[in-house]
């Protein structure tokens, strides 16, 4: 029997507005809660921070990790990857969900010491369906040469880890304005983007006050895509610089 699940993916700038000048994450949680996703995949989350509580009193900081403090009671399983390591912390690329991991690991697919990237790589299994789900958080490089290597060691781990015969979902901020993800995902593998499959185009999510970039994308293979959204307007406009995208899909379930 299928069932339908909600995915979303988010840029969340580090829990901060798009212009640096408030910290957010309050109200990116409250939003992000809103829209019912049973998994979100989550890019520039922190885990370890300084703990730093207030900027000239404008501000919060939660005290556990970020990706902690927005899964609260939605998210009751959650993995997290960093790429970015520093003095007061470090932050990645977070997966919530409401189903539990059969695992996860975080690959490392930086090429410059000060561009630090990765592709958090979970396996979930979806209660009474015995589905198992694979999601793939990807945050890659601004620069082409960095992407190229980087799309080469996406879709060689897709290949070598992701069953023909398991649905699969990579969704994150890919930076890949100039569209050539598809030809190392599409072609060879058979994934497809939801967007572009369902309106044409890929969805333009950077920068929030006037999208022009199509930045972020969902790709999926093993399913049926039912819906997409970029949430990009009202109070969405006031936190990320991203928009975030929304994805809706029927995942069969297997026979027992």
């Amino acid at each position: 029997m299928a069932r339908q699940i909600r995915i979303l993916t988010y840029n969340i700038h580090k829990g901060y507005c798009s212009g640096n000048r408030r910290f957010v994450l309050e109200a990116m949680r409250a939003r992000i809660a809103e829209t019912r996703a049973d998994l979100v995949f989550l890019q520039e989350i922190h885990g370890r921070h300084s703990g730093r509580r207030a900027h000239e009193g404008r501000y919060t900081y939660p005290e556990q990790p970020h990706f902690e403090y927005l899964a609260d009671r939605s998210w009751p399983h959650y993995a997290y990857g960093r790429n970015a390591i520093y003095r007061k912390g470090d932050h990645g690329n977070a997966i919530l969900s409401k189903f539990p991991f059969v695992g996860w690991e975080n690959i490392n697919v930086a090429v410059f010491p000060r561009s630090s990237r990765s592709i958090l790589h979970g396996v979930i299994e979806i209660p009474r369906s015995r589905t198992r789900l694979h999601t793939l958080c990807v945050h890659l490089g601004l620069l082409e040469e960095e992407r190229r290597g980087q799309f080469e060691v996406l879709a060689a781990r897709i290949a070598s880890h992701v069953p023909r015969d398991e649905p699969v979902i990579i969704a994150g901020d890919f930076n890949d304005w100039r569209r050539r993800a598809g030809r190392h995902l599409h072609a060879g593998l058979g994934v497809d983007e939801l967007f572009l499959e369902l309106e044409g185009r890929h969805a333009r999510t950077w920068p929030i006050w006037q999208p022009l970039l199509p930045m972020d994308r969902i790709y999926y293979r093993g399913m049926a895509p039912l819906g997409c959204e970029r949430l990009s307007t009202g109070p969405w406009r006031e936190l990320s610089d991203h928009a975030a995208l929304m994805g809706v899909f029927s995942l069969p379930g297997k026979r027992r």
